[in-house]
């Protein structure tokens, strides 16, 4: 009763997409982009990274000692008396032998090293060790009045731009026997200081035991003992002046108020009881440049 007729475009088209339309073909394009991303990654991973993408550390500082100055030191009871020209009864404490880091503060060790020599004008030869810090370090080359053990203020020194220069504070003062220019630590008068031919040359050396952590970053480390640690030791356990705490709690007071006394009066704070003195000094010549002790910072 029906007659066949050809069935509807519409109705041949299928209820819904067929899934595997196309999809073997993506399917495979995908797995050979995953396949290749894989054996890239691989080849990465096992491969060294270039030298140029990893942030090197900078180089350590170069304590090579280029020089070396040696440096006399001993007690005497009439140093400061008018009527002694010189010091016949002085007790001789011994010599340091100091190497000098002249690659890294080459200013600081020319300068150094002229005051040792004499041919700055000045030198630290008949000066007197200024304080000693017990369990720290000591302190000498203070400039004032030649007739006070203090040194002539230099002439002939060139002005020292490594004071302002960061890479000259590198070094620490990790141990006994660091010598570096005072600068937290000078006490030159402001008189000296004020003058536009000043030159600091006022130097530290620590005595240990342990380290002084509070001159790092602020004063510039030149040069180490090499000889001569028993000599610093004999210096360190010189008595000092301390002051009661009643005495220093008034003078805490007395600088907060503005009182200028009180800069004065701590002048006379850790200065020793004995007469300690540099009764000689001079240059060591130094046909090699050595590396200094592993030990150094």
């Amino acid at each position: 009763m029906f007659s066949s007729a050809t069935p509807s475009p519409l109705l041949s088209l299928p209820l819904y997409p067929n899934p595997s339309h196309n999809f073997c073909n993506k399917l495979s394009f995908t797995r050979r982009h995953l396949l290749f991303l894989s054996t890239t990654s691989l080849s990465l991973l096992s491969s060294p990274l270039s030298s140029s993408a990893i942030p090197q550390p900078p180089p350590p500082p170069d304590t090579t000692v280029t020089d070396r100055v040696y440096m006399d030191f001993s007690i005497c009871p009439t140093f400061l008396r008018p009527d002694a020209d010189d010091c016949s009864d002085s007790l001789p404490l011994g010599r340091l032998v100091i190497g000098l880091y002249g690659r890294l503060v080459p200013l600081t060790v020319s300068n150094f090293k002229a005051m040792c020599t004499g041919s700055a004008g000045s030198s630290y030869k008949d000066t007197l060790v200024q304080k000693i810090f017990p369990g720290q370090f000591f302190v000498a080359g203070r400039q004032g009045r030649r007739d006070k053990g203090e040194v002539r203020p230099p002439l002939d020194l060139a002005r020292n731009t490594e004071t302002v220069d960061p890479r000259a504070f590198a070094l620490r003062h990790s141990r006994a026997g660091v010598v570096s220019l005072c600068l937290s630590e000078n006490d030159d008068d402001d008189e000296i200081k004020l003058n536009p031919d000043y030159r600091n040359v006022e130097f530290l050396i620590t005595t240990g035991p342990g380290p002084c952590p509070q001159l790092d970053n602020r004063n510039i480390v030149f040069g180490s003992v090499l000889e001569g640690l028993d000599v610093i030791s004999a210096i360190a356990s010189i008595p000092t002046y301390k002051p009661a705490e009643r005495i220093r709690q008034l003078n805490d007071l007395a600088e907060f108020l503005g009182d200028e006394r009180a800069q004065i009066a701590r002048a006379t704070w850790n200065k020793p009881l004995k007469t300690v003195y540099i009764s000689d000094c001079g240059e060591l010549k130094v046909t090699k440049p050595t590396l200094s002790p592993p030990s150094l910072p």
